[in-house]
């Protein structure tokens, strides 16, 4: 099924967040019509309340069902109980008339796998974006504070991670929504995997300070994350799972993106510039306006 060209709506649920946000600029870009949700939008939605699933599934205004739906999973679809919500709200997508669904998972996650085979059991063409840890997570998340503040504190040993940009993660999204790919797995990552020690000379150099890099324990990792203001189920899900990742499984790289796509990944070093260089130029603008 190609929707490029449909009118018809597409939903993007956690449309606020990291990837979300990056798949609603681009089909907004395109001229799509967008439905993006999360619990402050109107309709609102959540993943722990059902109550809110058929507004947000209900056709579009022009009266058709929705051509297609983006669901990111929140705080992580290889959390517990994540496959059964998932599946629930997969055949609620089905039964309401849901074109397709693009599926976003964390790569080497034995939860996401549970996650995916139950979207996949609604029977709907499904295409399953499975990711590297993002690039991002440095810039746009907790961990941007632990560049700024110059040392990064993580479960993660001397394993390498080949990190995934995020625009070539929305760019497969996108290309998932509107049909242009084939359904099943799209595993994606990086052109090459680094160590958390050559992550933060990479940092070092994109934010013009140094950066170092503490490897801690699980014990430790969890109570950094609590005293960020993670709440408790967060953070153990956040620390089980660099627990279970971080063992040597993922560091092969994949040709996930030019297999979409058509052209190489992003590097992280090059996201990484782009990220601090568009900081560096918002600062400067502040100081000028």
């Amino acid at each position: 099924m190609d929707t490029t060209h449909s009118s018809a709506t597409i939903l993007v649920t956690g449309a606020s967040g990291k990837t979300g946000r990056r798949v609603v600029d681009r089909l907004t870009a395109a001229g799509t019509r967008v439905r993006a949700v999360g619990r402050r939008t109107r309709p609102p939605f959540s993943w722990d309340d059902p109550a809110t699933w058929d507004d947000v599934l209900a056709p579009g205004d022009d009266g058709r069902p929705l051509a297609a739906a983006y669901l990111c999973f929140a705080p992580d679809a290889g959390f517990p109980g994540a496959d059964a919500v998932l599946g629930a709200f997969a055949a609620a997508a089905a039964r309401a008339g849901v074109g397709r669904l693009v599926l976003l998972t964390g790569r080497g996650e034995e939860g996401a796998l549970r996650s995916e085979r139950a979207v996949q059991a609604a029977g709907l063409p499904t295409v399953v974006v499975r990711s590297a840890f993002f690039a991002q997570g440095f810039t746009e998340d907790l961990l941007a504070a632990s560049v700024g503040a110059g040392e990064l504190r993580l479960l993660a040993g001397a394993v390498a991670e080949p990190f995934v940009d995020l625009d070539d993660l929305a760019d497969v999204a996108v290309a998932g929504l509107r049909g242009e790919i084939p359904d099943g797995v799209h595993e994606l990552t990086g052109p090459a995997a680094l160590t958390m020690a050559e992550v933060a000379a990479v940092l070092s150099r994109a934010a013009g300070h140094p950066v170092t890099y503490r490897a801690v324990s699980g014990p430790e990792f969890r109570a950094d994350l609590l005293a960020a203001g993670l709440p408790e189920p967060a953070a153990d899900g956040l620390t089980g799972l660099f627990a279970e990742l971080f063992d040597g499984r993922n560091v092969a790289t994949t040709d996930g993106v030019r297999a979409a796509l058509g052209r190489d990944p992003v590097s992280f070093a090059a996201a990484m510039e782009r990220a601090h260089g568009t900081a560096r130029s918002d600062q400067r603008s502040a100081r000028v306006s």
